[in-house]
């Protein structure tokens, strides 16, 4: 039987460099397609150093559908996972218009060109954004979507409007939304991990660059919130944990055995832990004190959200499994690995 390839778009970023390892890993071959906009051959070249695989790589802006089109003609592949997108939410409420005119060409462009080249089935990278402040936690996959409080988050659910409508409309397309809370850690190899451009968005690479001495401080947005410390709670799913959720999803749709040609599946822990646990847990497992101040609530931050994740549990086989602190001395592992600490 000929080896299965999936295209994955984005697949030099964080997450799409950890979910090509876990593809291959698992007897697939990978299609990486990146511009690079926000992330470096690095991402690349430790996918091939950690698997021994020399997995193409093209340069290509999933928005110039032209370009892209020649990825389609090039390699013969029948899954496609979509993760090329711009991702940072306080950025998103700054400049909305470079959020809607990316992230949503580039996933119409990848149906358009999945319809045209007889492709079937599209793992979405979706977010728990979607799901705004949910009235209860934790949420399921049922939890209605609230009005997103970022133009990213707002991204995330036209994208799975746009993914749900054309699967109902075109008959071959097969589609899953995994909906991610927040992905952290490295790769046990140090390899690959979450190396932002600039300053970083997201909390985790901001304490590690902050215990390399890279940031003099990290701020901690809010401690004035209705949560047991007064900071926000979140999902933090391990990397290469939330890179075997992929797996288990196309293998689903490869496989037949989908329920539906549209399915959404949660994709988290099921654990709620505050900012400030996290970033306790994080000097406690890697022995260290991190420069931390509080500071003003920041736009477009939900206060909490975690994830009811039996769904994907039962459906799909797959269930969280790193511990915290293990993702956590990961993390570290990478960025000493980045800056050449010993």
């Amino acid at each position: 039987m000929k080896q299965k390839t999936v295209l994955v778009s984005g697949g030099a970023g964080y997450i799409g460099s950890h979910t090509a390892v876990e593809l291959i890993n698992a007897g697939l071959s990978v299609v990486v397609a990146d511009n690079l906009s926000n992330s470096d051959m690095s991402g690349v070249e430790g996918v091939r150093k950690i698997t021994g695989v020399d997995v193409p790589f093209i340069n290509v802006d999933c928005c110039d559908k032209e370009a892209f089109r020649e990825v389609f003609e090039k390699y013969e592949f029948d899954s496609v996972i979509h993760f090329a997108a711009f991702k940072a939410v306080g950025e998103s409420v700054a400049d909305p218009m470079k959020y809607y005119r990316n992230n949503l060409l580039s996933f119409m462009n990848i149906i358009d060109l999945m319809r045209e080249y007889d492709r079937h089935n599209i793992v979405f990278s979706s977010s728990a954004t979607v799901y705004g402040e949910a009235d209860e936690l934790p949420v399921t996959e049922q939890t209605p979507r609230k009005p997103a409080t970022s133009s990213y988050g707002n991204t995330k659910q036209m994208c799975e409007d746009i993914l749900r409508d054309s699967v109902a409309a075109y008959g071959d397309l097969k589609g899953i939304a995994l909906r991610y809370f927040n992905p952290i850690g490295a790769h046990p190899s140090a390899l690959i991990g979450e190396l932002p451009r600039g300053v970083p968005q997201n909390l985790v690479p901001f304490i590690t660059q902050t215990a390399a001495g890279v940031r003099e401080c990290l701020s901690v947005f809010g401690d004035d919130y209705d949560t047991p410390d007064g900071s926000c709670l979140r999902d933090y799913i391990d990397i290469v944990d939330l890179a075997k959720a992929h797996v288990a999803a196309i293998k689903r749709m490869i496989d037949g055995k989908n329920k539906e040609r549209y399915e959404i599946f949660n994709v988290g822990t099921g654990r709620a832990v505050s900012v400030l646990e996290l970033v306790n847990s994080f000097e406690k497992v890697n022995e260290l004190k991190l420069n931390y101040k509080v500071a003003p609530r920041r736009p477009g931050d939900v206060v909490a959200i975690w994830a009811d994740t039996s769904l994907a549990n039962e459906e799909l086989g797959w269930k969280a499994e790193r511990p915290l602190d293990e993702t956590l001395r990961s993390a570290w592992a990478w960025e000493k690995n980045v800056r050449g600490i010993k």
